[in-house]
């Protein structure tokens, strides 16, 4: 912890009254290359009377558990358990086992109703907000529903101005934003948007130790104005895409940031990418984008990532076919992925990186030779590696309710994909076991929280997964269990 402070850039080192431990329920390296976690922690350090200080899943929480030591805090190396408020940020559903972990290092008990008022209010938020945060319920005093960039603020204000727990909570459940899960159960509130003065958000602390090696993160944009069917960020959520002039994306860049990530839904849909882009490869950054869309790359633009060090460019298609994709609204053409990979090519790039879903709703065995054939006819232009994840199915979307598609299912066509590629195509596959625990958590309710508990108190091997999802209970739930 002590050699990642001191390489850090930006750290904040405060004092104040009142103390939040600011907890991302995986490794610091996973952490701290969150832009959300980030923008909260240097949020909360602004606000009168309030500290934060961050707390991560340690690397190996068996050795921490071992060595009888409590989670603590980087900059206080204070308990966590000692803080004010507990706030964890929790980006999708299989860092709930994270959040269970860091509660038990405190010292902690795991359950909300076996807490009292000596304890530290939990409190949750994070992108797993805009889709299921149901199963967080029995853990959790309150959630954020959200951007969190108006709620933070409120809810400390909150905190400051009832002492009493029972108070506090009946208050903010009745404002809006925050779902109390002992009040409102599984009534959720809608999700709250930030005033659009308030972006973007961006990076406080810049590290080599992360999965985005010392880079500065901004947003150009936020949502999406597309309307992909199985996506939780389309363009009904929170007002579709919302953007962030190119001078104020810049101004947000500091002078020692040599790596710049550009973090959004829908980065190159903004009608100003190349412009933002420009200005920073002109002042010598590295440049990494979050998601570059095939039918937005133009040879300029192309060429611009190139000067800001893109060695391998990688997109996106989705749907394993193109009549999948006009069915799941994705809407990328075979042509688009061409011509990306023919610009990769010309612009000195080594490969191409194409992200693709199987077991979407309607998906055949032609559906997936139709990747093969095309998978093996664009290896010919560029090397291509495809990262392939079985699809599940989220709250709040167009195919919410959509039954997994089977774990054997899912296994027979990666084996059909990986036979079809052997020799051309470098696939690499996300395991369809863990995606049906993504499922079962991501179409669950509270109790599906009690059961992910269940789980991981049995040892979190997928055979407990199964175990605590299989029952009567989980079935009324509708929640498929497949072999």
């Amino acid at each position: 912890m002590r050699a990642r402070l001191d390489e850090e850039i930006g750290t904040i080192r405060r004092e104040a009254p009142r103390r939040v431990a600011l907890v991302y329920p995986s490794p610091y390296h996973v952490g701290m290359s969150s832009l959300g976690f980030q923008s909260i922690y240097g949020l909360l350090n602004r606000i009168d009377g309030w500290a934060a200080q961050r707390a991560f899943l340690p690397d190996d929480v068996e050795a921490w558990r071992r060595a009888r030591l409590p989670l603590v805090t980087y900059e206080g190396e204070t308990p966590i358990g000692g803080a004010d408020v507990i706030a964890f940020s929790v980006a999708y559903e299989l860092e709930l086992t994270g959040v269970f972990d860091c509660l038990a290092l405190a010292g902690m008990p795991v359950l909300a109703e076996e807490r009292g008022p000596q304890h530290p209010l939990v409190v949750a938020g994070g992108p797993l907000t805009f889709s299921n945060p149901l199963p967080l319920g029995p853990f959790v005093d309150v959630v954020v529903m959200g951007e969190a960039e108006e709620l933070a603020p409120a809810l400390l204000a909150a905190i400051d101005a009832e002492p009493d727990r029972a108070r506090l909570l009946d208050a903010l459940s009745r404002t809006d934003g925050f779902w109390v899960p002992s009040v409102h159960g599984e009534r959720l509130p809608a999700v709250a948007k930030a005033d659009d003065a308030l972006l973007p958000a961006r990076s406080t602390v810049v590290t080599p130790n992360t999965e985005l090696r010392s880079m500065f993160l901004v947003e150009p944009e936020r949502g999406c104005s597309r309307g992909c069917t199985y996506c939780v960020m389309r363009r009904s959520t929170n007002g579709g895409m919302r953007k962030v002039a190119p001078e104020v994306v810049l101004d947000a860049v500091p002078a020692h940031a040599k790596r710049v990530g550009l973090v959004g839904a829908a980065v190159t849909d903004h009608p100003k990418i190349a412009e933002i882009v420009r200005g920073l490869v002109d002042r010598g950054c590295e440049i990494g984008i979050s998601s570059l869309r095939a039918d937005r790359l133009t040879d300029e633009f192309v060429g611009l990532l190139a000067r800001g060090g893109y060695r391998t460019l990688t997109t996106a298609s989705d749907g394993v076919s193109e009549r999948l994709r006009e069915v799941i609204q994705r809407k990328t053409k075979e042509k688009h992925l061409v011509r990306a990979a023919e610009l990769a090519r010309a612009h000195g790039m080594r490969g191409l990186k194409l992200y693709e879903m199987v077991g979407v709703p309607g998906e055949t065995d032609d559906d997936i030779d139709e990747l093969v054939r095309f998978g093996r006819e664009l290896s010919k232009v560029i090397p291509l590696a495809l990262g392939v994840a079985p699809f599940v199915a989220k709250r709040n979307t167009p195919l919410d309710g959509t039954a997994f598609a089977g774990i054997r299912e899912v296994e027979l066509k990666l084996e059909r994909l990986r036979k079809g590629l052997r020799g051309t195509v470098d696939v690499r596959p996300t395991s369809a076991r863990w995606a049906w625990v993504e499922y079962v958590l991501a179409q669950g309710g509270i109790e599906a929280g009690r059961r992910a508990l269940a789980a991981h108190r049995a040892g979190g091997a997928f055979a407990a997964w199964k175990r605590a999802f299989a029952d009567d209970g989980a079935r009324r739930t509708q929640l498929r269990v497949v072999q």
